[in-house]
C-alpha cells in the first residue's frame, strides 16, 4: 500500500474549515476567470475576426505572463506574510479581469490577459503554500479535494451563468460579473484570515535571488518540477478548443453548452472531496494511477468522436473529469510534501511558473496543430489526444519515483510540517 496513506483521519478545527472555505472560494474566482475564456472561444473568434492560432495566443498569453511573474515572485515568496502576499496579487488580478471586461479589440484582450496572468498566475502557488503551512500531510488529500471543488463549482455556478450572460448580452459580460464575486472574497480574506507568517520565525536567506537560485538548483526538487510541467498539458491542449470542437464537430448547439458544464460540475463537486478522502486513506499514488487510467481511456474517446447526442457527450465529459480530478488532487498532495518549510513559497511559485509556461507552450502547440475548415469544423483534434495520452503514461512513471521519495522524508518531519496556526 502507498506509504503516504494513513489509517487515522484527524478532523478539522473550526478555523481550518474557514480557511479551506476561503481558499476554495478564492480558487473559484481564479479558475472561473481562466476557464471562461475557452468556452467563449466560439463567440470571441468570429466577433473579433481572429483565427484559432490567435485565440490560442489569447489563452497562452495568460500562462506566459504567469510563468514570468512566478519566477519573479519566487525569491520573495517566503519573505512576507502569505496573507499579505495573497492580497497583493489578488488586487492585481481584479484589475486584469476588469480590463478583460472592457477590451474591444484583439490587442486589448491580449494585453488584458497578460495583466491578469501576471497577478492571477501566482495566486495558486500562494494558496498551496498556505494549505501546506496549515495542514499536515495526512490531511492534505482532503484539503486539496475541497479546494479543487472550486473547479467543479466554477462549472456548476460560474460557467453556465457566464455563458448565459454572454448569450444574452455580450462576451464581455462574464468578466464584469466575475468582478462582483472577486470583491467579497477579498474582503473575507482581509477581515477573516489570520496572518500566515510562522515561516518568518525560521532562518531566512539574506538575498531573495540566492533563495530563488538555491530552490531552483535543489536536486530533490527536480523531479517535482518536471512533473508539474507535464501534469497540466492535457487541459491546456484540449480545453481552449473544446467548445469549438463540440459545436462544430460534435454538433452540439452553443445554447446547450451550459447544460454540459452544469451537469459535469454537479458530479465533480461531489467527486473532489471523495477523491481527497480516498487518497488519504488508500494512497495518493494509487489514486493517481487510477485517475490516469480513466483519463487515458476518456481522452481517446473524446478526441475521436463525431456527431454525438447531447446525453452521450455529457456522460463522456463527466467520466473524463472524474479521471482528471483523480489525478490532480493526489498529485498536488504528494508534491506539497517535497519542499522544506522555508522554501515552500519559492517552491510553489516556481512550480506555478513552470506549470504556466508548459501550459502556454501546450496551448500554442494546440493552436498550431488545429486546422479550422471552411465550415468551422476543426481538423487534427485527435492528434492532440494522442499527445496527451503519451504524456499521461510518462507522468505515471515519474510520479512513481516521486511517491517513493516522499514518505521517508515526511515521516521524519511530520511534526514540523504544520505550523502553530494549525491549532483551532
Amino acid at each position: 500500500m502507498d506509504a503516504t496513506a494513513t489509517p487515522t483521519r484527524p478532523g478539522f478545527s473550526r478555523y481550518q474549515k474557514f480557511v479551506i472555505a476561503i481558499l476554495a472560494f478564492l480558487q473559484f474566482t481564479i479558475i472561473l476567470d481562466f476557464m471562461i475564456v475557452s468556452p467563449l472561444g466560439a463567440m470571441v473568434m468570429p466577433r473579433l475576426h481572429i483565427t484559432p492560432q490567435q485565440f490560442g495566443w489569447v489563452v497562452s498569453s495568460y500562462a506566459f505572463s504567469a510563468a514570468v511573474s512566478g519566477l519573479l515572485a519566487a525569491g520573495f515568496a517566503d519573505r512576507f506574510d502569505r496573507k499579505r502576499l495573497l492580497l497583493f496579487f489578488y488586487a492585481g488580478f481584479t484589475v486584469g479581469t476588469l480590463l478583460c471586461g472592457l477590451a474591444a479589440t484583439y490587442p486589448m484582450l491580449l494585453m488584458a490577459r497578460i495583466v491578469t496572468g501576471l497577478f492571477g498566475g501566482v495566486i495558486g502557488s500562494v494558496v498551496l503554500a498556505i494549505a501546506t503551512d496549515l495542514f499536515p500531510l495526512e490531511m492534505r488529500g482532503r484539503v486539496m479535494g475541497f479546494i479543487q471543488t472550486a473547479f467543479a463549482a466554477s462549472q456548476v455556478l460560474g460557467l453556465p451563468t457566464a455563458l448565459y450572460f454572454a448569450n444574452h448580452w455580450d462576451w464581455h459580460a462574464p468578466f464584469l460579473a466575475i468582478i462582483a464575486v472577486i470583491v467579497p472574497v477579498g474582503l473575507l480574506i482581509v477581515f477573516g484570515m489570520r496572518p500566515v507568517n510562522a515561516h518568518l520565525a525560521l532562518r531566512q536567506e539574506r538575498s531573495p535571488f540566492a533563495h530563488l537560485a538555491h530552490t531552483v538548483t535543489e536536486k530533490r526538487y527536480r523531479l517535482a518540477f518536471f512533473l508539474v510541467m507535464l501534469l497540466p498539458t492535457g487541459g491546456y491542449m484540449l480545453m481552449p478548443f473544446g467548445t469549438a470542437f463540440m459545436v462544430n464537430n460534435v454538433g452540439i448547439a452553443f445554447s446547450h453548452l451550459p447544460t454540459i458544464y452544469l451537469v459535469t460540475g454537479l458530479f465533480t463537486v461531489f467527486v473532489g472531496p471523495v477523491v481527497g478522502r480516498i487518497s488519504d486513506s488508500f494512497g495518493k499514488f494509487n489514486t493517481f494511477c487510477l485517475g490516469s487510467l480513466v483519463s487515458f481511456v476518456m481522452v481517446a474517446v473524446w478526441t475521436n468522436i463525431g456527431h454525438t447526442p447531447l446525453f452521450e457527450v455529457i456522460i463522456i465529459n463527466v467520466v473524463m473529469f472524474v479521471g482528471i480530478f483523480s489525478r490532480i488532487i493526489p498529485s498536488q498532495a504528494l508534491i506539497s510534501a517535497v519542499p522544506d518549510v522555508t522554501k515552500r513559497g519559492a517552491f510553489n511559485a516556481i512550480n506555478a511558473s513552470l506549470q504556466q509556461f508548459a501550459g502556454a507552450i501546450s496551448a500554442a502547440i494546440a493552436g498550431w496543430v488545429i486546422v479550422e475548415q471552411p465550415d468551422g469544423s476543426l481538423s487534427h483534434f485527435n492528434w492532440l489526444g494522442y499527445i496527451v495520452m503519451a504524456i499521461l503514461l510518462v507522468s505515471v512513471g515519474l510520479m512513481y519515483f516521486l511517491h517513493k521519495a516522499v514518505p521517508d522524508r515526511t515521516m521524519q518531519a511530520a511534526g514540523a510540517a504544520a505550523s502553530p496556526e494549525t491549532a483551532g
